[in-house]
């Protein structure tokens, strides 16, 4: 039984920066879940928390109660040390759980990919499977169960019954300004994939101009308070440090992230993306004892998707969740016509170089926030997105331009991109001496393994 009196000295607990107790922790998740506390006093948490922090253990314990807080999944006995999943705290154009997940399971391993959607210029995993027509995210945990039995891997969104807690803080982090806590962060990531009871994990944090995290100090902060957690959990958790300043691929927008997924799972990817996918499924295969190191991962889940295995898992997972079977088949054929499956925008719209030289650097900032304000985001949940407004780059970082030739094709219908968005646009490609560049394109996007 919860003492409801109890709650105001909490909050004056963790004001005054002292150290919450595993009991004080639970009494205030049970109850948020049980909607026994005001929002107020919720609020009032939030920002002691924010202002105050939380030490490893308090962060743990937050996130096993969340976690407890509804629904913890569980799996057949001869699943055990294979069921794997990851997590990236968002980027432009990152599409790598549409590739890495159908080759995780071509490996071997069970996937329950548990995703979310897309808020302001990040794009959601969610919104860019639902541009494919019939593809139905809400799956219950038997479901789940059943498409994991037979496929090996689902991208669904987060069930009714999973971490009820976090849907309520998280709303309410929005309207306190509390979105950025250390330990609240910590809490809602981690106690997701803990409810999806798994054996191993893997958190893409992301730094740079287009990253939650602007420099790779802080992104490794995150990234160590996520890992401590998810071991605390008892999930074999590790992350990659890697860099979000331009895109992640050619293409930025749902349905044309679904084409640049398809095209990589042919065997036909850029290079970047793959690196990404291979590194994150590696360190998986390397953690389940799949490989005995992440070289060895690397070259399987590389295997997995240049040899095909990969698509024929992509292919499979999507008429499970309710795609037509002449659909799935037309989107994986080897010449796909992606738009007669896909929908297309009504105008596309080529921008020019304004100068001769190198690509030396694209602001992949300037080009999500434009694409947001054009329909491929949202700025509040529950909003719609068009999912077919977008943009393809042109050209690559550290490839010769010629002053005049096209760079960016935007993808738009309602409203059309105005002269102050095109201007913008304009500005964000860096050209200049090849000298400049030869560093800078080829820099690898991971910067750094934390692999505890």
């Amino acid at each position: 039984m919860i003492n409801m009196e109890s709650i105001p000295d909490l909050i004056k607990k963790k004001r005054d920066g002292k150290e919450l107790c595993d009991q004080e922790i639970k009494t205030f998740i049970q109850a948020v879940t049980n909607k026994t506390i005001q929002e107020c006093q919720i609020g009032a948490m939030l920002m002691a928390i924010w202002q105050k922090g939380m030490v490893n253990t308090e962060t743990t314990t937050l996130t096993r109660e969340m976690m407890s807080s509804g629904e913890v999944m569980s799996w057949p006995k001869e699943w055990e040390g294979r069921v794997v999943d990851k997590h990236s705290t968002g980027g432009v154009g990152d599409k790598v759980s549409l590739v890495l997940a159908p080759a995780l399971a071509a490996c071997g391993c069970k996937v329950p990919m548990i995703s979310g959607r897309g808020l302001a210029h990040t794009g959601g995993t969610l919104d860019k499977l639902e541009s494919i027509p019939g593809y139905n995210i809400h799956q219950s945990a038997i479901k789940i169960r059943e498409i994991l039995e037979s496929v090996g891997c689902c991208i669904v969104g987060q069930t009714e019954m999973l971490v009820p807690a976090d849907r309520v803080l998280y709303a309410l982090r929005d309207a306190t300004s509390t979105v950025d806590s250390l330990p609240l962060i910590t809490g809602s990531i981690i106690s997701k994939k803990g409810a999806e009871s798994l054996s191993a994990l893997v958190l893409d944090v992301k730094f740079g101009r287009a990253a939650l995290y602007k420099d790779l100090q802080s992104a490794k902060e995150l990234a160590q308070s996520l890992v401590n957690a998810g071991n605390g959990l008892g999930m074999r958790t590790g992350a990659v440090l890697s860099c979000m300043d331009a895109t992640i691929g050619r293409f930025v927008g749902n349905s044309l992230e679904v084409i640049e997924s398809l095209e990589t799972l042919k065997g036909r990817g850029p290079d970047d993306l793959m690196e990404l996918v291979t590194t994150l499924g590696g360190f998986l295969l390397m953690t389940t004892g799949s490989a005995s190191n992440l070289s060895e991962g690397r070259k399987k889940i590389s295997e997995a998707v240049t040899g095909g295995a990969a698509l024929s898992k992509f292919q499979a997972m999507m008429e499970k969740q309710g795609v037509a079977k002449e659909m799935a088949r037309l989107l994986c054929s080897a010449h796909s016509d992606y738009y007669s499956v896909l929908r297309k925008a009504k105008h596309q719209k080529e921008l020019k170089t304004s100068a001769e030289g190198v690509a030396v650097d694209f602001d992949g900032l300037v080009l999500a926030e434009i694409l947001h304000k054009l329909g491929a985001g949202r700025s509040k949940a529950g909003e719609p997105v068009n999912h077919s407004v977008g943009a393809e780059l042109l050209v690559s970082l550290g490839q010769r331009v010629v002053k005049g030739e096209p760079w960016l094709r935007l993808h738009y219908e309602d409203p059309a991109p105005t002269t102050d968005q095109i201007s913008r646009l304009q500005s964000a490609l860096t050209v200049g001496k090849y000298d400049d560049a030869q560093t800078q394109h080829k820099m690898s996007l991971v910067k750094e393994l934390m692999l505890n």
